[in-house]
C-alpha cells in the first residue's frame, strides 16, 4: 500500500556545536567529582566494603556461586549421565594421549583424573572438560623426546627401564609445574587478554595441523615398528622417510589388528556424530575395543608369539606426591611458553563457545587461576600438561551437563579404574591406543569444511589460517604457532598501513556523508572536502595517512610554498583587512564571485577541509606530530582546516602536541554536519554582505 511505501522521517532543529561549546553545555562531572566518586568506592567505610571479602571468595572460589543455586531435580540427572559419559571416553584417551606425550599409559589416567577435581573448583566454565589434549600432549612429548630419548632397537623388549621412564615422567611433569606457575603469574598480572592474540583461524589451523602430525606419529605404534621419534622443524616428514624405510619390517599382526580397529572405530564415531539427537550418550566404542582387545591379546598370548608391543604393568592406586625434574627447567621454557598459550587458548576458547551458546559469562583471568593451579598441583602427581579437550567437552555437552558438578562423575569412573581395574589393561595391544588417537581426531580433520566459507567472508583470516597450518606441518607445532601469530599481528598492520582515505559527499536534503567513489547520489560540496581516514595514525602509517591526504586535497609542497608566497603577497596589498568574528567563530575568506552550481564545484578552489576523526581510534606521538605538520601545511596553503567528531583520546594527544596553537577550539566541531552547516552558513552571509572593515 502506499501507507506501507512511506518512508519515516526525521526531523531536528538544533544549534551548531563545537566541542568547546558542546563539553560546555553538555558536559560530565569535572575532575574533582569523578575523584570524589572513585574515594567513595574505594573507602573502606561504605556500605559496600563489608561485602568486598564474600564477593572476593565467590570469585576465585566459583562453585560457592552455582553449588548454592544448583537445581537439584533439573540438573542432577544430566550432570550424572554427561559426567559417567565423559569418565568412560577419559580411560582410553587419557591412556592413548599417554603415548603422544612418550610416557606410561598410567599417567594419562592420573592426568584425567587430578585436573578435572581442580577446575571443577577454581574454573568458571560450566561445559568444559578438562583432562589429556593432543596438541599439548605432543608438543610435551617433542620436549620428552629431546631430553630423553626413547631406546631404539630390535631387540630391546616390550617393558620400559624403569629408571628411564621415571626419567620421562619428571621431565614431563616439570613441563606442568612450570606451566601451571606461568598461568598464575600471567593471573597475577591480569593478563587473561592475551589470549585474543590467539586468533580463531590461528586456533583452529593449529590444531588441524598437530592432528597430522599425531597422525604420522603413530603409524610406527600400528605398523609394530620401533622407530626414533624426531623433534624440531621438518619432523614430520623425517618421520614419514623413516617409516617408508622400515616398511619391510611391519609386524603383521600388529598390522591387522590396527586395520580391525579402525574398521570397528571410524563408522561408530560416525554413527554418535550422526545421530547425537537420539542418543542420550553415545557408543562407549573405545571401551569396549580396549576391553576386547585386551581380552583377546591375553587370550593369544600375542605378546609373546608375535611380539606385539602391549601397555604392560599398570599400578593400582594413587601415586605418591614427588617434585618433578626442577633442575631441567632452565631448558624448557621456551616449550613451555608455546604449551601454555597454546592449552590457555584452547581453554578459553571453547569456554566461550559453549558460555555464548547457553548464556552465561566466563572470567578469561580466572581461567587463568583454574588452569594454573590444576596443573601446577598435578605436576606433584606425575601428571603432564592438561587443557580442555575438545572432542570431551563436546560430548559433556551433548550429553546433558548444566554445571561443573558433571566432573565429579567423570572422576568417580577414573577413580575405579586406577583403584580397582587398571592392572587388568596389561595386555593391551598399543596399536590400539594408537588407533584411538587418530581417531579421536575426527573434529579437527572436519575443520577443513570451514574453509570456503572463510574465503567467502576474509580472504585475509583464510590467508592467517593457510600460513599457520602450513608452518605447523612444515616446521613443528610450537614454531608453526609462532610463525602465525606473527603472521596475523602482521596482516593487522597491513591493514592499517593501506587504509582508505575516502571523500565523502553528502546525499542529498540529509545529514549522511558517504564516500563519492561507493555512492552515485553523494555529492561533493563546492569549495569544501571533507575527508576521512578508517584507521588510526601511527608511527606506521603515517606517511601513508600523508600522501593520500595529500593526493585528495591536490597539497603538494610546491603548491604550499607558491600559495604561501601569494599570501603574504595579498597581505601587503590588503594590510589593512580585518576579520570579523560572528557567533565567537572565525569566518574564513570565502570568494563570492566563484561558481556555486554543482556544476562548476569542480572548479572551484578549495577553501575548507573537513577532516572526519570518527574511525581514528587512537593516535600515536608521531601521528600527532605529523597531523599537526598537516594542518600547518594547510594554513600556508590558505586552507581552512576543521576537525569533527574526534573521540577525547585523539583529541588530548593532539592538543599536547601543539595543535591549538595552529587551530583555535572554534574549529572543532562535535560531527561533519555541524562543520559542514557552519561554514555553508558562512559562505551564505559572504555573499550577502562584506566580511571586511577599511580603515
Amino acid at each position: 500500500t502506499a501507507a506501507g511505501a512511506r518512508m519515516s522521517g526525521v526531523a531536528i532543529y538544533r544549534s551548531v556545536y563545537t566541542e568547546e561549546q558542546f563539553a560546555r553545555r553538555f558536559g560530565g562531572s569535572t575532575a574533582e567529582e569523578k575523584a570524589s566518586q572513585v574515594a567513595r568506592r574505594r573507602c573502606p567505610c561504605s556500605g559496600n566494603a563489608g561485602n568486598a571479602g564474600k564477593r572476593f571468595w565467590m570469585k576465585r572460589l566459583p562453585f560457592l556461586t552455582w553449588l548454592p543455586r544448583y537445581k537439584l531435580r533439573r540438573w542432577l540427572i544430566g550432570d550424572i549421565i554427561a559426567g559417567l559419559t565423559v569418565g568412560i571416553i577419559h580411560i582410553p584417551q587419557g591412556m592413548s594421549f599417554a603415548l603422544l606425550t612418550s610416557v606410561a599409559p598410567i599417567y594419562g589416567l592420573y592426568t584425567s583424573f587430578f585436573p578435572v577435581v581442580l577446575y571443577m573448583l577454581f574454573g568458571t566454565g560450566r561445559h568444559v572438560s578438562t583432562g589429556t589434549f593432543a596438541g599439548i600432549s605432543l608438543m610435551t612429548g617433542s620436549v620428552v623426546e629431546r631430553l630423553v630419548p626413547h631406546q631404539v632397537g630390535w631387540n630391546t623388549t616390550n617393558q620400559e627401564d624403569p629408571e628411564l621412564e621415571k626419567q620421562r615422567i619428571s621431565v614431563a611433569s616439570a613441563v606442568t609445574f612450570l606451566s601451571g606457575l606461568m598461568m598464575i603469574c600471567m593471573f597475577v598480572l591480569q593478563l587473561g587478554f592475551l589470549s585474543t592474540y590467539l586468533s580463531d583461524p590461528i586456533v583452529k589451523a593449529f590444531t588441524s595441523g598437530t592432528a597430522f602430525h599425531v597422525t604420522i606419529s603413530q603409524l610406527n605404534t600400528m605398523l609394530g615398528l620401533r622407530l626414533p621419534r624426531f623433534t624440531g622443524p621438518f619432523t614430520l616428514f623425517k618421520t614419514l622417510a623413516s617409516l617408508l624405510g622400515a616398511l619391510s619390517m611391519t609386524n603383521i599382526v600388529e598390522l591387522i589388528i590396527s586395520l580391525i580397529c579402525l574398521g570397528v572405530l571410524i563408522p561408530m564415531k560416525e554413527i554418535n556424530s550422526r545421530f547425537r539427537q537420539k542418543f542420550r550418550t553415545p557408543i562407549p566404542i573405545e571401551i569396549i575395543m580396549l576391553i576386547v582387545a585386551t581380552a583377546v591379546t591375553f587370550a593369544t598370548s600375542l605378546d609373546k608369539r608375535c611380539n606385539v608391543q602391549i601397555v604392560g604393568h599398570i599400578p593400582a592406586g594413587f601415586p605418591s606426591p614427588q617434585m618433578p625434574a626442577l633442575g631441567s627447567i632452565p631448558s624448557l621454557i621456551g616449550d613451555t611458553v608455546a604449551i601454555t598459550f597454546v592449552g590457555y587458548a584452547v581453554s578459553v576458547s571453547l569456554a566461550m563457545i559453549y558460555a555464548d551458546k547457553h548464556r552465561y559469562t566466563i572470567d578469561p583471568n580466572q581461567e587463568l587461576l583454574a588452569h594454573g593451579i590444576s596443573n601446577t598441583i598435578s605436576s606433584l602427581f606425575t601428571c603432564f600438561p592438561s587443557s580442555a579437550s575438545l572432542a570431551t567437552s563436546n560430548i559433556l555437552e551433548s550429553a546433558g551437563s548444566h554445571t561443573q558438578l558433571a566432573g565429579v562423575f567423570t572422576c568417580l569412573v577414573v577413580l575405579v579404574v586406577l583403584l580397582l581395574i587398571g592392572p587388568l589393561f596389561y595386555f593391551l595391544p598399543k596399536a590400539v591406543l594408537a588407533c584411538i588417537n587418530i581417531t579421536s581426531l575426527r573434529q579437527m580433520f572436519l575443520q577443513f569444511q570451514d574453509l570456503p566459507e572463510l574465503w567467502r567472508v576474509s580472504r585475509m583470516d583464510f590467508m592467517v589460517w593457510m600460513v599457520t597450518w602450513l608452518a605447523v606441518i612444515t616446521l613443528n607445532a610450537d614454531l608453526g604457532l609462532a610463525v602465525g601469530v606473527v603472521f596475523s599481528m602482521m596482516t593487522v598492520i597491513y591493514r592499517t598501513q593501506r587504509a582508505d582515505c575516502s571523500m565523502l559527499g553528502r546525499a542529498s536534503n540529509t545529514e549522511i556523508y558517504r564516500p563519492v567513489g561507493e555512492n552515485s547520489m553523494c555529492h561533493e560540496i563546492p569549495g569544501l572536502k571533507i575527508l576521512a581516514y578508517n584507521a588510526p595514525i601511527y608511527y606506521g602509517n603515517k606517511n601513508f595517512f600523508r600522501d593520500a591526504m595529500s593526493k585528495l586535497i591536490g597539497l603538494t609542497q610546491e603548491k604550499v610554498k607558491a600559495r604561501a608566497k601569494a599570501k603574504r603577497k595579498m597581505e601587503k596589498i590588503n594590510k589593512m583587512t580585518i576579520t570579523t568574528i560572528e557567533n565567537g567563530l572565525p569566518r574564513p575568506a570565502c570568494s563570492s564571485d566563484k561558481d556555486t552550481s554543482p556544476a562548476g564545484s569542480q572548479q572551484e578552489r578549495i577553501q575548507s577541509v573537513v577532516i572526519d576523526c570518527s574511525s581514528i581510534i587512537f593516535i600515536d606521538t608521531a601521528g600527532a606530530r605529523l597531523f599537526v605538520q598537516m594542518c600547518m601545511d594547510c594554513q600556508k596553503a590558505d586552507l581552512w582546516v576543521y576537525l569533527a567528531e574526534c573521540n577525547k583520546e585523539v583529541l588530548k594527544v593532539l592538543t599536547c602536541s601543539g595543535l591549538l596553537d595552529h587551530l583555535r577550539p572554534e574549529q572543532i566541531f562535535v560531527t561533519v554536519h555541524d562543520a559542514v552547516v557552519y561554514l555553508e552558513q558562512v559562505k551564505e552571509a559572504s555573499t550577502q554582505k562584506s566580511t571586511t572593515i577599511w580603515v
